[in-house]
């Protein structure tokens, strides 16, 4: 499980660099393998500093909230019924509620039971990728760092209900 993560959550940067929402450093690859080493560079040290917080109760809560936030991203889906999708899930609104209730119902509940240590911990990691966020739009937007601008140069802007929406 350990190495599926590092090499899903390396790819994950690999992906956010070439979208131009990390540095383009992180979309270097090996000649060799293409594989995205600074990434996984980044995701070792993050899973060094991480493992001295103790995954009996942080891994699970920050799982929980995540897969929490993924479940709530199918409410876009009613929001904006018309946004092209590069994949759709073949279902009803009301059958994907139906399909999250019951594993939304027990992750809600390991976000209730988490300890104020663990919740804390949570918040101040969710800060801090807001934070994150925040720095690298102005990172880009004052050229302190190089990113993938081919991605910036693309986006096209349509409008959509009357409200504007980065593709």
């Amino acid at each position: 499980m350990f190495k599926a993560q590092m090499s899903s959550g390396s790819f994950q940067l690999l992906g956010m660099a070439e979208l131009s929402l990390l540095p383009a450093v992180f979309a270097r690859r090996t000649s060799y393998t293409g594989t995205p080493w600074v990434a996984i560079a980044a995701s070792t040290v993050v899973m060094i500093a991480v493992s001295f917080l103790g995954f009996d109760h942080v891994a699970n809560f920050l799982y929980s909230l995540g897969t929490l936030l993924e479940f709530a991203s199918f409410w876009l889906r009613a929001k904006h019924l018309m946004l092209k999708r590069p994949y759709r899930v073949p279902l009803s609104l009301h059958a994907l509620v139906a399909m999250c209730a019951v594993p939304s119902g027990f992750l809600a509940y390991v976000c209730v039971v988490a300890r104020w240590r663990v919740s804390g911990v949570a918040a101040g990691l969710s800060a801090l990728g807001v934070g994150w966020h925040g720095v690298m739009r102005v990172c880009r937007a004052r050229k302190l760092l190089k990113f993938n601008m081919r991605v910036c140069r693309a986006r096209k802007l349509l409008k959509f209900n009357n409200a504007v929406v980065a593709v």
